[in-house]
């Protein structure tokens, strides 16, 4: 037998073998003191590890009538273990006592952990780590209604009690096991884990070199930054690697096909043409581009534990739509989506109906702000844009009747609407899931900024590009055709269509998604909200159980 296997065996015996500190009666008496200081002064008597879920504590050991949880070695063993991989979660391992706990577990093999009240406190920090990890693995480390007032998913526990979930874990035969069933996140969740490895492995190496400044570089041009260009690709995958570069001198379709998979990864007009856009999206630094996938990563532990099978996702940074079935992409559509003036908020609801040849109804502070000058200064401006105007009480006022100079934002008292047809500012379809922003999908006549690679245009709702392929994706399970959209837009008249079914509308924000095949795509940070995610991801521990 070889040394090493020697001493393998030796830690094996050792980690499978119980702990033993002390009899019953000093156990309960240690873990009770312990816990009256914790709860008279949120600190446990050491005074050295930040304790988070005191009273949790208090209600997991008095259930226990104060016995000792953590009764054999290989379930701190196991807890390491599980702290550690946080890490692949984009999370801090430090978060959850990983120094401590590694200190008091070599402290316990080396037979100089045998008081009781020493290992009450030990006991406590372990039970408050597993406690922080269920909580993050399960909320998110950020809150975050913190961040947005508008957030109305779910953050709560669903009638599972937390004190008996911590206590099922630790018993448990396997921990890591238990929380893979805990948190069946899903294919989505373990390619953004793939992806962050990845990208943290990059940086890692070093990175990426920067491009320098210099002409927009077309195909076909030649230019000594091409070598570097090359490599920047190489290292993502948008290229395939060669040994060398250096003999690249002409931006040629090798080269070509390396750039617009990048711009297509990227958000970017997939034209090829290396701008100021392309190079500012190739010069991201790798580091930055490892945050992104931790701030997406904290998004997703918000969503991915309160989705059906079945749902409308539209990601509003990457200006996509999606329909999801059995929770697989089954379609999709370019989308507009609110300007950073106007922009789209974040939250769930249920499609419920659809509407053919909708009027729109002006929502006051457009009527005010933006129509009202040029109503001012147009008096042909009903006619022109198929207007009707109303009374508060829905009565037809002739526009010509109104003295339109007399008119302000202060005694604005009408209703402008709009009459069906192509013009309408809502197209010839609309998709409503009532909701108090007053935010649905829609079509557009604005079809042209469909082309655009950014497209936040909008006062809020989401401008869909292919509207009736949408429609019949929803009801063509209910005998609906384009013939028969046709057939309705072709007579005029309003149609409300129920859905035979209600279908969760998720309208997200994420500046990071990972594809099936391993793909990973970023936006440009549209409405600027990851700073707030970062800082937040960097803040102190903090619990926050709702209803406790």
């Amino acid at each position: 037998m070889t040394e090493k296997l020697h001493w393998l065996l030796i830690f094996i015996m050792i980690s499978a073998a119980p702990i033993s500190i002390a009899d019953d009666d000093a156990d309960r008496d240690a873990l009770r003191h312990e816990l009256e200081h914790l709860a008279d002064t949120g600190m446990i008597s050491t005074g050295e590890v930040g304790i988070a879920g005191k009273n949790l504590l208090v209600e997991i050991y008095g259930r226990r009538d104060y016995l000792p949880i953590w009764n054999d070695q290989r379930q701190i063993h196991e807890l390491i273990a599980v702290i550690r991989a946080t890490e692949d979660d984009g999370l801090d391992p430090s978060d959850y006592h990983l120094e401590q706990i590694e200190y008091a577990y070599n402290e316990l093999l080396a037979g100089r952990l045998t008081g009781a009240t020493e290992w009450a406190t030990q006991d406590l920090i372990l039970t408050d780590s597993l406690i922080r990890l269920g909580y993050h693995q399960l909320f998110g480390k950020v809150n975050p209604y913190t961040l947005d007032p508008n957030w109305n998913f779910r953050r709560e526990m669903n009638d599972v009690d937390p004190a008996t979930a911590i206590q099922d874990a630790i018993d448990s035969p396997s921990l890591a096991e238990h929380l893979k069933t805990l948190f069946p996140r899903g294919w989505v969740y373990e390619e953004f884990k793939t992806g962050l490895a990845r990208y943290r492995e990059i940086s890692a190496s070093g990175g990426w070199p920067i491009i320098p400044d210099g002409p927009t570089l077309r195909p076909g041009a030649t230019d000594d930054r091409l070598p570097i260009l090359a490599r920047r690709l190489a290292i993502t995958g948008d290229l395939e690697n060669r040994d060398s570069f250096d003999d690249l001198t002409v931006y040629d379709e090798f080269l070509l096909e390396g750039v617009k998979s990048f711009q297509a990864r990227h958000g970017i007009d997939v034209d090829g043409i290396i701008g100021p856009a392309s190079l500012r999206m190739l010069n991201v630094p790798a580091e930055m581009r490892v945050k992104t996938l931790e701030i997406n990563l904290e998004r997703a532990r918000w969503v991915l534990d309160d989705i059906e099978d079945d749902f409308i996702l539209v990601n509003i940074a990457g200006f996509e739509a999606y329909i999801v079935q059995d929770k697989e992409v089954v379609w999709q559509t370019k989308v507009q989506v609110g300007s950073q003036f106007h922009q789209s908020p974040v939250f769930r609801d249920e499609m419920k109906y659809l509407v053919l040849n909708p009027t729109w109804t002006v929502p006051y502070s457009i009527a005010t702000k933006e129509m009202l000058p040029q109503i001012k200064s147009d008096p042909d401006y009903f006619a022109k844009r198929d207007f009707d105007l109303k009374d508060r009480n829905g009565k037809f006022i002739d526009p010509n009747s109104v003295d339109w100079s007399q008119v302000s934002a202060r005694n604005f008292g009408y209703w402008l609407v709009q009459r069906p047809g192509p013009g309408n500012a809502l197209g010839r379809v609309k998709f409503m899931f009532p909701n108090d922003h007053a935010v649905y999908l829609h079509d557009t006549p604005s079809k042209y900024l469909f082309s655009r690679a950014e497209r936040a245009f909008s006062h809020g709702c989401i401008r869909v590009e292919n509207p009736f392929d949408f429609a019949e994706q929803l009801l063509g399970k209910d005998g609906w055709t384009q013939e028969k959209f046709q057939e309705i837009l072709d007579g005029g008249k309003t149609q409300t269509v129920m859905l035979s079914r209600p279908l969760p509308v998720l309208l997200l924000y994420w500046t990071a998604v990972a594809r099936r095949d391993g793909t990973v795509v970023f936006y440009n940070d549209v409405y600027e909200r990851d700073n707030a995610i970062s800082d937040a991801l960097d803040e102190p521990f903090m619990l926050d159980i709702p209803g406790r």
